[in-house]
């Protein structure tokens, strides 16, 4: 990987590749991809990402029950430890209802646990818009202690609703900030919350940059973001998939590209299931993609540009 592939995330004093391998689907998940993934097919997927380019993969506490957590832990044991450099994001999560202090200091010890790490330099408070945002404040305040206890590194906020989670930034104290699904080809609907958190130095995390799949895969599928996309948006990927084939590429390419050269973007997560996926995405990293194209690609954006949640959300 190039050496500008590799970026300083915020100010956290971490550095990255700029493209992190997703950990959602190596817990097994077939209700949401449509096919499930073994542990052996896990950790082997790990162990190569261990050897490749990529300097950190992005889980979570609540992927699979645990499962993810547990199929990188091994993979680390393995490995017999780290790769120098390399570094595990993780999430914590409620269970259930319960979103306490309490349950977030019980995420932190499970993952420790699962991971048979110590060291958890990036945790995020992962998806708090399903939940009340007065309700939150000790689930808030207990994350930011942990980091202020050294028990964990930085504090990052993920989730999708960037309404709410602007609401959460108005609190103060995170770090980083990852949002999926608004940020891609045919949805700019994050670009508001995005020059808000760089304008404090918050880095930004680009996550689902394929909506699902359909900008991977755009024959065939039909929704974005886990919901019917709307005619606009599959009109635009159909206009966008015939340019790329013009141009001698793939819309899931260009659709990465679209992130990773972004450089306000620190770092994009890409979900990744197979070893061979590794290979693909430095192929997509080391492909020139001609202006013309780009441009093209640009002019293709769906109107109105804030589509998925309304024009009105900004912060």
């Amino acid at each position: 990987m190039r050496d500008n592939w590799l970026r300083p995330l915020g100010s956290t004093g971490l550095t990255v590749s700029a493209v992190c391998a997703g950990g959602s689907g190596i817990g097994g998940m077939p209700e949401v991809f449509g096919y499930d993934v073994t542990r052996q097919e896990a950790v082997d997927l790990v162990l190569r990402v261990f050897d490749g380019p990529l300097t950190w993969i992005d889980t979570s506490n609540g992927y699979s029950d645990g499962e993810s957590e547990l199929r990188i832990g091994q993979a680390i044991k393995e490995y017999g430890g780290l790769p120098e450099g390399f570094l595990v994001a993780t999430k914590v999560d409620a269970r259930g209802k319960d979103y306490t202090g309490a349950r977030v200091r019980a995420s932190v010890a499970e993952s420790k646990e699962r991971l048979g790490l110590d060291d958890l330099p990036l945790v995020h408070l992962h998806d708090p818009e399903f939940h009340d945002f007065d309700s939150m404040r000790d689930a808030v305040d207990t994350l930011m202690q942990l980091k202020a206890d050294g028990e964990i590194g930085h504090v990052g906020l993920a989730g999708g609703n960037t309404t709410e989670l602007g609401r959460y930034l108005d609190l103060g104290g995170f770090e980083v900030l990852l949002v999926h699904n608004r940020w891609s080809l045919v949805d700019h609907s994050a670009g508001d919350l995005f020059r808000r958190a760089l304008g404090e130095d918050i880095a930004v995390i680009n996550a689902a940059i394929y909506g699902g799949g359909i900008l991977a895969n755009p024959q065939g599928a039909t929704k974005y973001g886990y919901r019917d996309a709307p005619a606009a948006v599959l009109e635009a990927v159909a206009a966008m998939h015939k340019a790329c084939r013009e141009y001698g590429t793939d819309l899931a390419t260009a659709a990465l590209r679209h992130s990773v050269d972004n450089p306000d973007i620190s770092g994009t997560v890409v979900g990744i299931t197979k070893p061979a996926r590794v290979d693909t995405l430095v192929a997509a990293l080391e492909t020139d993609l001609p202006d013309e194209l780009l441009n093209r690609l640009g002019t293709l954006l769906p109107n109105p540009q804030y589509w998925l949640e309304g024009p009105k959300e900004t912060t």
